[in-house]
């Protein structure tokens, strides 16, 4: 661990769950910043922008700046800059992240008139009726793109685990016979990302998430080093029917810090 000197760390259901603090994370993180360690919450929700989390998150007592987050969406608009620019996009997402699209050309998806490029998929929400979902199946058979910010099956709330979009993004992937381009976790390029814009190496960066496939495995495939936090979304049964081993596997972020002194249990 002698070699980390940036940590990349997902928010919901590892810092916080309903945007309320986990035990001892606020006072974790604080003290992984003290270290002089680079910090990067990375996350893939796409209901509010990075300006709005981070004034959340100040709020709460987390020692962050917009400047310290990078969100799907904001990932996306770097993608589709390079790999679609002026595409016209239908936009399919519980939230308004239109600050973090920049650059991106959302177009009305109920406007029959106008035929997009891309079918852009974000976070679900009572947004994702059968109406909307057809129409975008629709937009796809007719050659649209499909690009998704993520793959997430569900996520965390106080009231228990909620569907996400990825169980709709398949239904669309199997319909269309298309497969989606992902813009988040887990895709590579979203941890390239990250770790240009801590200018550090894989080799030197850490990446902490509660989910073992997009936030843990999809690191180390990028050779960052992973761990898992059994709180948020974790179930024990991911664990065992997981393609690959975390490299640690911690109670909560909260010790974390423990971990990086060398002193917590692999």
């Amino acid at each position: 661990m002698e070699s980390v000197r940036a940590v990349l760390v997902d928010i919901d259901g590892v810092l916080t769950v309903s945007w309320r603090p986990l035990p001892g994370a606020v006072e974790a993180l604080r003290e992984i910043r003290e270290a002089g360690l680079a910090v990067l919450l990375v996350t893939n929700t796409t209901s509010r922008t990075r300006a709005s989390i981070a004034g959340t998150l100040a709020d709460a007592g987390f020692p962050v700046s917009a400047e310290d987050i990078l969100t799907a969406p904001a990932a996306t608009a770097g993608y589709l800059a390079e790999h679609g620019p002026g595409a016209r996009c239908a936009l399919l997402n519980s939230g308004d992240i239109a600050e973090d699209l920049d650059g991106v050309t959302v177009v009305d998806a109920a406007d029959s008139s106008t035929v997009p490029d891309v079918v852009l998929i974000g976070g679900a929400g009572p947004e994702f009726g059968y109406a909307e979902l057809d129409r975008a199946f629709g937009h796809l058979q007719r050659g649209a793109r499909l690009v998704a910010m993520h793959r997430n099956l569900y996520w965390r709330t106080a009231e228990g685990l909620r569907l996400d979009s990825g169980a709709f993004l398949a239904g669309l992937e199997q319909a269309a016979r298309v497969e989606a381009e992902i813009t988040g976790k887990p895709a590579r390029a979203f941890f390239e990302a990250a770790l240009a814009r801590l200018g550090a190496g894989a080799g030197e960066a850490l990446m902490v998430g509660d989910d073992i496939e997009s936030d843990v495995l999809a690191a180390q495939r990028a050779g960052i080093t992973g761990v898992l936090v059994r709180t948020g979304k974790f179930q024990p049964e991911d664990l065992r029917a997981a393609d690959g081993t975390p490299d640690h596997v911690i109670d909560s972020f909260a010790g974390l810090p423990a971990l990086l002194r060398g002193s917590a249990q692999r």
